[in-house]
């Protein structure tokens, strides 16, 4: 295992920005996803371009990029006019976290074989961004060592929508912890197990690592991958043609937790930082309204419309359309409000969400998905 020391290398930032996020609809739609609305609770500044603000200081805008699919190009080039061209890669198909991160790294590699690479997905949101950038700071440190590290959040309750790290020894940098092993999500008995012994985190899907390193681990875990993302990074374009579209739908459709963390973690290859910085991975409705904030009834608002309510508290309310919802007597309820679609229903059954896309698309619907 490669341990020695290296002068400090650029940083890059690499944003995979895909999923429909099924669970945020009717708001978040196939041609309008979640990463491009506007559910950070700051304003009018979407999920993807607070990502790209949550970057600075430590990377600057034309080190950043954004992996997304090209029927989202247009839109991400919309809300990002300082990012280079280049940068915006876009995906032919969907193909899992796995080959978007790869080929990430692999066209940092073309520009700086050794540069380190941080990667945060586009529908998370943190509140601390101070302790944030003091986290990344750590983790450059340990990636200039060779091995691949994680953020890995303090747990607040025994979830069970999360992956989680189990620790092990410390690094004598910062805080900085080995990873023994990735679980999977867990059911409630085990998830509060994990929670009691103090001995987890949770993966929060943020990664940090020089790109050689994490290369040379890809050869070792997914060589076909490998193969594969470096093959197309030597000839990528921003204008994808039938050749790039073809050897890049045969790549292996895989997360990389599952197909590079979990096996290299089992070899040592895997370090975390652990942090608390009011992380929170936007899924659903409900989420989004124990994270983004909320008045003194405990109401949730988004969107240009307004809200009044008289007997009501603990409400996810957008007014997307730009109309005013009124809420009597009612607790506990997401009501989002679209030009073509109103959605109402249990904030406690959020995550059910995505059946009624099915329902809606089953039902001939596919107009409003």
């Amino acid at each position: 295992m490669e341990q020695s020391p290296r002068s400090v290398q650029p940083v890059y930032g690499v944003i995979p920005a895909g999923g429909s996020g099924l669970r945020l609809w009717p708001l978040s739609r196939a041609g309008a996803p979640k990463f491009l609305q506007a559910l950070s609770g700051q304003g009018d500044r979407s999920l993807l371009q607070s990502t790209v603000d949550r970057f600075s200081p430590l990377v600057d805008i034309d080190r950043i990029l954004v992996v997304t699919g090209a029927l989202h190009v247009a839109a991400v080039a919309s809300q990002l006019p300082g990012l280079p061209a280049a940068n915006l890669v876009a995906e032919p198909v969907p193909r899992e976290s796995g080959p978007a991160i790869a080929l990430a790294a692999a066209l940092i590699s073309e520009r700086d074989p050794q540069a380190v690479m941080i990667s945060c997905h586009a529908d998370q949101l943190v509140g601390d961004l101070n302790a944030f950038h003091a986290a990344l700071t750590t983790a450059v440190e340990v990636a200039q060592t060779g091995l691949l590290v994680t953020i890995g959040v303090a747990p607040h309750s025994p979830e069970t929508g999360y992956g989680y790290l189990q620790l092990g020894a410390s690094l004598h940098i910062g805080a900085a912890r080995a990873v023994v092993e990735f679980q999977e999500k867990p059911d409630a008995t085990t998830a509060a197990a994990y929670l009691a012994s103090g001995d987890y985190l949770w993966n929060a899907g943020m990664f940090c690592w020089r790109v050689d390193a994490f290369l040379q681990q890809l050869a070792i875990e997914l060589p076909d991958l490998h193969a594969g993302v470096t093959a197309l990074a030597s000839r990528w374009t921003s204008t994808a043609t039938a050749d790039l579209e073809r050897d890049w739908s045969v790549l292996q459709k895989i997360s990389i937790d599952h197909g590079l963390m979990q096996p290299a973690a089992a070899r040592g290859m895997v370090a975390t930082v652990p942090a608390d910085f009011g992380w929170a991975d936007i899924g659903d409705w409900h989420t989004l309204g124990t994270v983004v904030g909320a008045d003194a009834n405990g109401h949730t608002q988004l969107g240009a419309g307004s809200l009044v309510s008289e007997d009501s508290a603990d409400c996810v309310v957008v007014t997307g359309s730009g109309r005013t919802v009124a809420l009597l007597g009612v607790t506990g309820l997401a009501v989002v409000d679209t030009e073509d679609v109103l959605l109402i229903c249990p904030r406690e059954r959020a995550q059910e969400v995505k059946v009624l896309v099915e329902r809606a698309r089953n039902d001939g619907h596919s107009a409003l998905l």
